[in-house]
Parts: C-alpha cells; structure tokens; sequence
C-alpha cells in the first residue's frame, strides 16, 4: 500500500548530519544507546504522525508520499527543506543574571528555554551570555533513514495515537475507547491521574480528535478512583453451640424433623417396670370387680 497526503501513519527513522556523520535522533532505542543519545525520560519506537501536517520536516514528508508500506529509503535534505538556513538576527546576548534569575545555569552548548522560545547557548562570557534562537539543525544537510512501518485503518487505534501524542508517559494501551451514539468516552488509567499538565492534554486531545474526526461531537474523559488498601474482611459466620445439659444440641435440633418425615416416629422411653406392675395391678382389680357386678 503506498502512502498519500493525509493518511496516519507510523514511521522509523534515524536522523544523521551530513557534514560531520553525527547521529542526533532516532526512533530505535538500539540506535540511541550506541550513540550515546539514550534518555530514560524518552519513548522509544515507530513515531506517529499524519502525513503533511507537518511534524516532520516538509521535505521528509514529501519523500514519504508513495512509499511503499514496510520499505525503507534513505532522504537527504539540504538546509531549505530541513531546518532552514541559520539566520543571524536570532543570535541574541542575554545579562548573565537574567538566565540565573530563572533558575538556569547557561553552560555551552546547552539547550534552554527562555521566555517561552526554545534556544541554544553559544557562549558564555563576563556577565553575558550569547543564545541562539535557531533551530539546533538550522543551515544542516540531513540524511534521514526513515521506513512507513503501518498505514492506521482503525479509527480507535488512531484515536489511541492521538492520545499518545499528547500523554506519551502512559502506555496508549492503557487508555479505554467507548462510544455512545455520538459521544466518545476516553477511559483514563490511574497512572495518569497525577501527571502534570494533563488538562492542557486532555484539551489538546480533544482538539486533535475534533479537527481529525468532524463526526465526534462529544468527547468525554473518565477517571475512576478506587478504594485504596484492602478489602474489609466478611464477618465470619457464627458456630453451632451446644445447649444446656440434657438438651439437644442445635444441629440435633435441626435432624430431628428429618426423622418424622421419613415416617419413623420418635421412641419413647420404657416405663420403669414398677410403674408397669401398677397399672397392670390396677387393670386387673378393675376387671375383677366387673365381674363380681
């Protein structure tokens, strides 16, 4: 299947600089670690993207449309359809206090945020210092080794990548897609309940989805808390007990039916033989008398 404009996809890439060979992304977690570009605070594996929204250079993107799904190819860019050329207007010096006053501590080479704009710190000197505003890449020919490893067809599997895109500290797996009529019901795991910033996310989240999706009108995030610690334990069900002496105990109380129902009537206990010879007595005296009438 060859990509076209539009289609969500997910792609591999290395990214060298011609001009000195160096390595400086990657979407291996192999490539990273020989390269020395290894961060335990990155996500590793195919990157996400829809095709000519531009969140990889236009050049590279460019280089993808038609390729086949699976098929790997190398693409160099010059400075124009990379990062750009280095503009010199962007290199600013900045009072040494400044970027203290911010908590930063400019060393060379680093990369900073200042005032809400990403940069790079050129020099240091006696209480000032040079940063550059342009990209890091700005006036490099790149050579980008860059593999279409699936074209998205399921909508919920794009509907997971979106996610990701915003919230990539939780595994998009994690995340739950329900739909109801016309709402979509987003399922948030408990890991994600703390991170910081995640209402920006999910506002950025449900933006994405509208401007993708037109037929969502309604997108509905779900944070279910759970009772924490152990469960109380069941009351344990009370024992027999015997009764008083001379009584039947309670589960011979309970059998007792069971007898008569079987047709069997209880027994009674025998006379002492001096109660017998009584009445027999009795019995007797009685018929003599009869008959003496």
């Amino acid at each position: 299947m060859a990509v076209k404009q539009g289609d969500f996809v997910l792609v591999n890439y290395t990214l060298k600089v011609k001009e000195s060979g160096e390595t400086v992304d990657t979407t291996s977690d192999t490539v990273a670690k020989s390269a020395h570009l290894h961060r335990e605070d990155s996500v590793y594996g195919p990157r996400f993207i829809i095709l000519g929204e531009g969140w990889l250079p236009k050049g590279l993107e460019d280089s993808l449309v038609g390729l086949d799904q699976g098929k790997q190819t190398s693409v160099e860019l010059p400075p124009e359809k990379g990062f750009g050329a280095r503009d010199p207007s962007k290199m600013r010096l900045v009072p040494l206090r400044r970027l203290r006053d911010k908590g930063i501590d400019p060393i060379p080479g680093a990369q900073i945020d200042l005032d809400g704009r990403p940069a790079v710190v050129r020099a240091v000197g006696a209480g000032r210092v040079q940063v550059d505003y342009n990209h890091p890449l700005a006036g490099r020919t790149l050579i980008y080794d860059v593999s279409v490893e699936k074209v998205l067809e399921d909508e919920n599997e794009k509907i997971l990548n979106i996610i990701s895109r915003r919230i990539p500290e939780v595994e998009k797996g994690k995340f739950g897609i329900r739909k109801n009529s016309n709402e979509t019901i987003i399922e948030v795991p408990e890991e994600a309940f703390y991170l910081s910033g995640l209402q920006v996310a999910k506002k950025s989240v449900s933006s994405d989805l509208q401007k993708y999706f037109p037929d969502l009108e309604t997108i509905t995030f779900r944070e279910v808390f759970k009772r924490e610690g152990p469960k109380p334990e069941k009351a344990p069900e009370p024992t027999p007990t015997t009764g008083e002496p001379g009584k039947p105990s309670t589960q011979e109380e309970k059998a007792q039916p069971a007898e008569n129902v079987s047709g069997s009537k209880p027994k009674r206990k025998r006379a002492t033989s001096k109660r017998s010879g009584t009445k027999t007595s009795g019995r007797r005296a009685m018929m003599g008398s009869e008959s003496q009438r």
